[in-house]
């Protein structure tokens, strides 16, 4: 609600006379195909890229997180059942089993949502599951499980703030894939469906026209391009404040 609300016009309002019209004083980026104006459906976008972004990201780290920190801890048979599924899904590569299973369920926001939370919640158990494999093996828990402190507590105090940090800096890293995978994905016309103002939808709009009105695809081009650097900034520093062996060497 927060960035359509912020947009100088209203992104969806149609004036075809005003179609195709290049960046000036009247349209800040100029406008689409149909009129729309270019700034405010970019700054509507930021909800419906980013913000679906952030709302798979999360979705992915609970999933994962929870997994991950169940089958490193309990073990035996649960433990290999998972890593079976989590080697499974680690075969294929992430944008390939995207596009597959988005074309298998259809076009649209609430599939594109579950495809790439499928896709992205294997990363951070894959991730979670090998620290706590480390971790239970270490003296602290042992007298944790001597002096009767439940399974429970003993993962959610000792195991959980262990994994957070590398959890944390995988997903910094991964926010600027998913939003790629996402646009790609809208680009291809299994995303969001018109007149949703999302950048990827966006690029495939304006592909037609790149010759006569090339800034339908620089604008979005740019955001995605200058939001994915952003992201993997962040990733860095992340990963330089959370990797120990990184700030020693250091």
């Amino acid at each position: 609600m927060i960035s359509p609300a912020l947009a100088p016009q209203d992104p969806y309002r149609l004036i075809v006379s005003d179609r195709l019209q290049p960046p000036g004083a009247g349209h800040f980026l100029g406008t689409d195909h149909l009129g729309r104006d270019l700034f405010s459906r970019m700054i509507a976008g930021i909800r419906a890229t980013i913000g679906t972004s952030l709302l798979i990201l999360t979705f992915s780290m609970l999933i994962g997180v929870t997994i991950g920190l169940l089958s490193g801890y309990l073990g035996g048979l649960y433990d290999r059942v998972f890593k079976r599924i989590i080697d499974a899904f680690m075969t294929l590569p992430d944008y390939i089993f995207a596009i597959v299973l988005s074309g298998l369920l259809g076009p649209g926001l609430i599939n594109l949502l579950f495809a790439v939370i499928a896709v992205k919640w294997v990363g951070y158990a894959r991730l979670v599951r090998s620290v706590v494999l480390q971790e239970k093996e270490k003296d602290y828990v042992a007298l944790a499980i001597l002096g009767g402190v439940t399974p429970l507590r003993i993962v959610m105090k000792h195991m959980l703030p262990h994994t957070l940090g590398n959890v944390f800096v995988l997903a910094a890293l991964d926010l600027g894939k998913i939003i790629l995978m996402i646009a790609s994905l809208s680009y291809i016309g299994l995303g969001p469906q018109p007149p949703a103002a999302e950048w990827g939808s966006m690029l495939n709009e304006g592909r037609v026209y790149f010759n006569t009105a090339p800034h339908l695809m620089l604008a979005p081009g740019l955001a995605i391009m200058i939001t994915v650097l952003l992201a993997n900034l962040l990733g860095d520093k992340l990963r330089d404040q959370f990797d120990v062996k990184t700030r020693k060497e250091a």
